[in-house]
This record gives C-alpha cells, structure tokens and sequence, in this order.
C-alpha cells in the first residue's frame, strides 16, 4: 500500500496529540527538540531511535550537538506527513519518557 499524505485535519489532530512535537512552518515536518545530561546520554538515545527506525523503514533527520538532539520528521515520498511520521514520533516519544 502507497504512503498517504495527511489531510490538514488529519494531520492537525495528530499533531495535536503528540507530546513535545513542533509542525513546521510549511505544515510538511513534525520537530522536536530533546536534551540530556551529556554527549554519551544523547548519543545513546539515537542510537536506540536508530534502531526504532531501522524497524519502521522511516529515517529521520536529525542533528546532534553535546547533549542536544533535534528530530524531524517527514514522508519525503508524499513531500509532507504521513502516517509513518507520526507512529515513529510516538515511538521516540515513548523512548524519551524511559
């Protein structure tokens, strides 16, 4: 099965349930920014992401400076969010709260 694009709505009620998520002003990426104690703490958590993404097939970009790591998320296929974007930002939301 192809990879929808979400409808504004759909894509404004999900959003709206993510924790910690920013749209992007052009409405076609998910951001969240994430900090941790140091370098090691945050180099850890991407790799566990890395893992959860290689499981989903869905990569994210992504940067890390130190103890910060910014995510952000789109379906390039459908040039905005999909459906993907927002199961992996559940994931990574979940992996942030352990």
């Amino acid at each position: 099965m192809a990879v929808q694009l979400l409808s504004d709505e759909e894509r404004e009620d999900a959003v709206s349930r993510l924790r910690n998520w920013q749209l992007r002003i052009d409405g076609k990426a998910i951001t969240r920014r994430l900090e941790f104690a140091d370098f090691k703490a945050a180099f850890d958590f991407m790799t566990r992401v890395a893992m959860l993404a290689e499981q989903q097939d869905h990569h994210p970009d992504w940067r890390n400076v130190y103890n910060r790591v910014t995510i952000t998320l789109m379906t390039h296929d459908v040039d905005g969010l999909s459906a993907r974007d927002i199961k992996l930002a559940r994931a990574i939301d979940d992996l942030a709260e352990r």
